[in-house]
């Protein structure tokens, strides 16, 4: 018997060796595909603030020249839904304008339902969601002529300001909107 292991010693040697490292390069692989996908789902929107009236207000004036989209939307709300890639397409045609989506969904379904939706329907502009139960208080706030449905949307900068309760067909029909009130 002793004899068979003293044989057998350099082949179990190397048999152990290449298991070793059949293992270890496997569970680099591994790791390293993880770490790839996970860098690669990587978002603006991986986290969602979540912000009172108080916090969002500082967000709907400007000193700037810059121009700012502010839309107030829920997932439920299918104009607000339908617009969305069209402020979308307008910021990629337009850089230098701001966009902040304003959703007015629950916070208990940011994980489950918010994040999802914004990555199936590649929605990339800042999202945050509102929670702050006195929309009496804040709509009147933002404008007193809002009747509080949605899709809403504020067009600034420093200069002028338009509010909008409707939803944009297109996005030429957005870009119209905001030739028409900021740069004329």
């Amino acid at each position: 018997m002793k004899t068979f292991f003293l044989k057998q010693k350099p082949q179990l040697l190397l048999f152990v060796i290449v298991v070793f490292c059949f293992c270890v390069s496997c569970n680099k692989t591994k790791t390293d595909i993880v770490a790839t996908t996970a860098s690669n789902s990587t978002t603006i929107n991986d986290s969602i603030p979540v912000y009172n009236f108080d916090q969002l207000e500082p967000l709907l004036y400007t000193d700037s020249n810059k121009t700012y989209i502010v839309n107030f939307w829920a997932m439920w709300c299918a104009p607000c839904v339908k617009e969305l890639p069209y402020i979308q397409e307008y910021q990629k045609k337009h850089p230098d304008t701001e966009v902040i989506l304003v959703s007015l969904d629950f916070t208990k379904d940011i994980e489950t339902k918010l994040k999802p939706f914004l990555k199936e329907k590649n929605i990339t502009s800042k999202v945050v969601l509102l929670d702050d139960p006195a929309s009496n208080i804040w709509i009147d706030k933002i404008d007193p002529n809002w009747s509080g449905a949605i899709p809403f949307t504020v067009i600034f900068n420093n200069k002028k300001r338009a509010f909008y309760e409707r939803s944009f067909e297109n996005v030429e029909d957005l870009e119209n909107e905001i030739n028409k009130t900021i740069h004329k």
